[in-house]
């Protein structure tokens, strides 16, 4: 944004308003004769209204590009999945269960546990994406079906990836929010694919993606015709190894309070380390967060994938209340 002054303005006066008003002053230009003709203000500036700003004494006018995703400036804060809202003033969600589905026995069990507890979607990875060709790459479309039989029979909802456009079809045909990984978000393709599947999408933030990157990835969503995009904050990379990855709630607070967009948060891919995921899914919900992704397993010890990370079923139970009672 871009503070035009009128000739003559007192231009420290201006500096300190804007100052006041929480604005982060980037570059200042001047004229041939050294006074100042406007102030650039940086991004992270605190959001305000133009008008505000055009109020200040001595300021001619307020320049502003046009965004760049204006779909998702006008989403909104609230996204409705097979009957769930999602973000605005809605209770909060819970999205639970293994990191991948292992098999239909194990994925009932962990379903019937869960459901007592609060928990609106199963989660679980059909198709897995992993770092290494050798892990275990998931149990794909016949896992598909084990998990909305495990979903339906315990009254849940279901949330699972799609890796590719080939799978785009048929994970939206078992899954009420169809899911975009960390490792795909600009997966442009993909993302066109899974925008006319018809299905809101949660769409992971990829471990090195600016904010801006992440709304654009959901304008692709929106212009291909998803019918909604929720954005999931799972941890960005960082310098520090004594966690997985970095959480970062400055840009969950910045979704929903200035973009009012609805943002899950995944603690468990944030840390990898179970002792955290409870305090952070706490911080998260008070940071605005709409709800919690967290990887739930019966035995974490047999995980095929992310053990690690994985809490039993029964340590969510003072995460949110049951849903009879909410």
């Amino acid at each position: 944004m871009v503070i035009y002054l009128k000739p003559g303005a007192d231009a420290d006066r201006i500096k300190r308003a804007l100052i006041a008003r929480g604005q982060w002053i980037q570059q200042t230009e001047k004229g041939a004769s050294g006074e100042v003709l406007s102030f650039s203000l940086a991004s992270y500036s605190m959001a305000l209204d133009a008008a505000e700003l055009e109020a200040i004494d001595g300021v001619a006018r307020v320049g502003a590009p046009a965004s760049e995703h204006p779909r998702v400036d006008a989403q909104g804060p609230r996204v409705l999945v097979s009957g769930v809202e999602i973000g605005g003033d809605a209770p909060p969600v819970l999205l639970s269960g293994p990191c991948a589905i292992e098999s239909e026995e194990r994925i009932q069990g962990i379903a019937r546990q869960l459901a007592p507890l609060g928990v609106t979607f199963l989660r679980g990875g059909a198709y897995k994406p992993r770092t290494s060709p050798y892990a275990f790459q998931g149990h794909g479309a016949e896992a598909l079906r084990w998990m909305r039989r495990a979903a339906d029979a315990h009254g849940l909802k279901v949330v699972t990836e799609a890796m590719s456009e080939a799978d785009v079809p048929l994970v939206a045909e078992f899954a009420d929010l169809l899911q975009i990984g960390s490792r795909n978000m600009q997966n442009f393709s993909l993302l066109k694919v899974a925008g006319k599947a018809g299905r809101p999408v949660l769409l992971k933030r990829a471990m090195a993606a600016t904010v801006e990157e992440w709304l654009l990835a959901g304008e692709y969503l929106l212009a291909h015709g998803a019918p909604g995009v929720i954005f999931c904050e799972r941890g960005i990379r960082g310098f520090d190894g004594s966690t997985r990855n970095l959480l970062d709630l400055g840009a969950v607070a910045l979704l929903a309070a200035v973009h009012r967009l609805p943002v899950i948060v995944d603690p468990s891919h944030a840390t990898g380390r179970r002792d955290l995921v409870l305090p952070l899914a706490r911080a998260a919900l008070a940071a605005g967060a709409a709800g919690v992704m967290i990887e739930t397993h019966d035995d974490p010890a047999q995980a095929l994938s992310d053990g690690p990370q994985a809490l039993a079923p029964a340590q969510l139970r003072d995460l949110f209340p049951p849903r009879s009672q909410r």
